[in-house]
């Protein structure tokens, strides 16, 4: 791994991050590379148990635990939302994308469950912020990279009922807001918060013993500081341990709000390419983590969301790579990168997952330079 090495080390002296963490497992055979340091200060050097806001790769475990409530029989995969979420049973849809608000027209059919699992649901963001309904999504959905900025799930709910819908249910994928309504869904429907239901049925089975929506202080000292990109190019603390996730917000975000390490992220990983086993436990169907996995997008609702998907599709929280535009795009290749800086994908075809965490946060839903090197390295390795 010394090229990985030497790609870290690279971007770490240049400063474009304190530091860097890439995993790298094939079967049984986990290689970690770590360099720098959790701030940029060099209090500490980072470490393979260093901890980090994980950001969109969130995304996926959200969506197993639907799809656990599904198995459940909690839930329907077909079964309008509004049972659970009666805030969305009658939504409005802007006559056309680029309509104005209040240029309205009643939902055609009610959102699914799988409109919610695959991004479809009418709410989101496409490549075009500029379309009047996603202005208006703006003052909603927030910054997911800061935790404490959202209301309860209660009040958040109702105020995205009364934007409207940038498209049709199932006709766009737009992205992250799905997320966050998962994370809704699994709550109201399990009767648990969804802190609770993760810890219970996917982080304690799995041993997942890092990963939550807040981190305590007896793990502080493990926790990285987070940084944004000024405008001068200079790097500045947007977050430190002792910060936003000090306690569990009042709106635990299924769309990003997990901190988590790189292990805890792989214990997830095997359970996925183990088709829903790991560590003797049986968390979801074979038939389950095979639809999680699989693309169900068009290549018209790719190109909506070309901004995001880069020509790949979209499984259920993940993306799953459909084109091999890039060494790194193998066909059924899944997972997602998150804003804080971190990626994480599983290679079903080759048993590889590869996982890539840093403290600096994305300027842009357009990868940076370090993921794309990162991924050309271990798709050679």
């Amino acid at each position: 791994m010394s090229d990985l090495h030497d790609i870290l080390r690279r971007y770490v002296d240049d400063g474009s991050v304190p530091g860097a963490l890439g995993l790298v497992a094939r079967g049984d055979d986990v290689e970690v590379v770590t360099v720098g340091s959790v701030d940029a200060q060099g209090t500490a050097p980072m470490a393979r148990d260093t901890i980090f806001r994980i950001a969109s790769i969130t995304k996926p475990i959200t969506a197993a635990a639907v799809l656990m409530l599904v198995e459940d029989g909690l839930v329907g995969i077909d079964d309008p939302v509004e049972e659970w979420l009666p805030e969305l049973a009658k939504p409005n849809v802007v006559r056309t994308p680029d309509a104005p608000v209040d240029d309205v027209v009643p939902a055609a059919r009610p959102i699914t469950v799988e409109d919610l699992l695959s991004s479809r649901t009418g709410w989101g963001f496409p490549s075009d912020f500029s379309l009047p309904a996603v202005q208006a999504l703006f003052d909603v959905q927030k910054d997911g990279r800061e935790p404490q900025a959202y209301p309860d799930p209660d009040t958040w709910l109702a105020a995205l009922a009364r934007v409207p819908m940038a498209y049709q249910p199932g006709e766009a994928w737009l992205y992250d807001t799905s997320s966050n309504l998962q994370g809704i869904l699994v709550a109201r429907a399990s009767g648990r918060t969804l802190p609770e239901f993760l810890a219970e049925r996917i982080f304690e089975p799995l041993g997942m013993k890092d990963t939550a929506f807040e981190v305590l202080a007896s793990k502080r000292d493990r926790f990285t500081s987070y940084y944004r990109v000024g405008r001068s190019g200079a790097l500045e603390l947007a977050d430190a341990p002792d910060g936003d996730w000090s306690t569990v917000p009042a709106f635990p975000s299924g769309g990003g709000g997990l901190a988590s390490t790189a292990d805890d992220w792989l214990a997830f990983a095997r359970l996925i390419l183990g088709a829903g086993t790991a560590n003797g436990h049986r968390l979801l169907s074979p038939g389950a983590v095979s639809r999680m996995t699989t693309n169900h997008l068009t290549a018209r609702q790719r190109e909506i969301g070309a901004l995001f998907l880069e020509d790949q599709g979209w499984g259920y929280g993940g993306q799953v790579d459909v084109t091999p535009v890039d060494p790194w795009n193998v066909p059924g290749r899944y997972g997602w990168v998150g804003g804080t800086g971190t990626t994480a994908h599983i290679v079903p075809p080759t048993g590889t997952v590869a996982i890539l965490l840093t403290q600096v946060g994305m300027r842009n839903p357009t990868p940076t330079p370090l993921m794309r090197d990162f991924w050309r390295c271990t798709a050679a390795g």
